[in-house]
């Protein structure tokens, strides 16, 4: 799947980045302490700030790149490293089990969900990636963007009875095989960056 590839591609590999199944364990975790009544409010609301941060370096993540000086290549080499290591952590979660860790504390505020559990480094890397291989689809990848966003904002939202129904061994597993599909991605993104800056010296 090529990072500039159809606009269902692009939804695919969005959601994998957002990662709301390996999410759920972090919602109930730190939710635990939140009033039932008010969870999906907080879910809602951390998801909204996150969508919120996404779209600001859709649309003005070019003009932060050219602001820096920072080139396509070096862009898609450190998205590549940095959704490596997150795949990675995917594949072998750490000793507190989760991807990013998670906050002690009655009701999240922006840390730990919206950021970095959703809008990490790795999403924002992304999202500016595909902008900048192909500024002309800009309106099709904020379609893409909102479609990976609202299934994970409903995947996030049922977050309680999917560790009930499924279970946390099963979400587990299936953690680790988009940490396996992930991990395939980034060194796809490394090999053609690596290939773009080879090529800079013919």
């Amino acid at each position: 799947m090529e990072t500039s590839g159809s606009f269902l591609s692009a939804t695919v590999l969005l959601l994998l980045v957002f990662d709301p199944f390996g999410n759920t364990p972090i919602v109930a975790s730190v939710l635990r302490e939140v009033p039932a009544a008010r969870r999906w409010k907080v879910v809602l609301r951390e998801c909204l700030i996150a969508y919120f941060i996404l779209v600001l370096f859709l649309f003005f993540g070019r003009h932060v790149m050219s602001f820096m000086q920072l080139s396509d290549t070096s862009l898609g080499i450190s998205g590549g490293v940095v959704l490596f290591l997150i795949s990675l952590r995917m594949i072998f979660p750490p000793p507190g089990g989760s991807v990013y860790g998670s906050s002690n504390g009655a009701e999240p505020f922006i840390v730990p969900l919206a950021v970095p559990a959703i809008a990490g480094p790795s999403a924002l890397a992304m999202v500016m990636l595909l902008v900048s291989r192909e500024p002309e689809r800009l309106m099709e990848w904020f379609g893409a963007l909102s479609a990976a966003m609202a299934v994970s904002t409903l995947v996030l939202l049922a977050a309680g009875k999917l560790i009930e129904i499924l279970g946390e061994r099963m979400l587990s597993a299936i953690e680790k095989l988009m940490g396996l599909i992930l991990s395939a991605l980034a060194i796809e993104m490394l090999l053609r960056g690596i290939h773009s800056f080879v090529r800079t010296f013919d």
